[in-house]
């Protein structure tokens, strides 16, 4: 019997990367929706689109992925989506301040293949129950 597909937005201003792990989530099972900035993502969310994961990115223009998780939480949106960090940024300050902002997980983007973040998403949501 074949797994239910989990359905995943991921953001990131990098248009080759957006599309990069697009195609690879999607070869892996997953339901992919993107955005490439956070007011996109919020749009997505605001219009019903409630994923299981959100993966984002940090360092955007206009707003960041830690305002777009901020504003995730206060308007109350997509709340039982498990909410990951990618981003090139691993200092320990930026992991503290996403694990205070509700993050399940930080992947550094440039320690980790493609694959290998695709098995970090899927880790964590192993250890994730989920009320769907």
């Amino acid at each position: 019997m074949e797994a239910e597909k989990r359905k995943i937005l991921i953001i990131d201003d990098d248009a080759f990367l957006l599309d990069m792990y697009a195609l690879k989530f999607n070869q892996n099972n997953f339901d992919v929706y993107t955005a490439d900035m956070a007011q996109k993502a919020l749009e997505k969310l605001k219009e019903g689109l409630d994923p299981d994961i959100i993966l984002t990115d940090i360092i955007m223009p206009e707003m960041d992925g830690f305002e777009l998780l901020e504003k995730i939480n206060s308007e109350k949106l997509s709340e039982n989506s498990v909410k990951i960090i990618l981003s090139n940024r691993g200092q320990q300050s930026d992991i503290d301040r996403g694990n205070s902002l509700g993050a399940a997980g930080y992947i550094v983007k440039a320690s980790s293949t493609p694959a290998e973040v695709i098995d970090q998403v899927v880790g964590i949501l192993a250890g994730r129950k989920f009320k769907k």
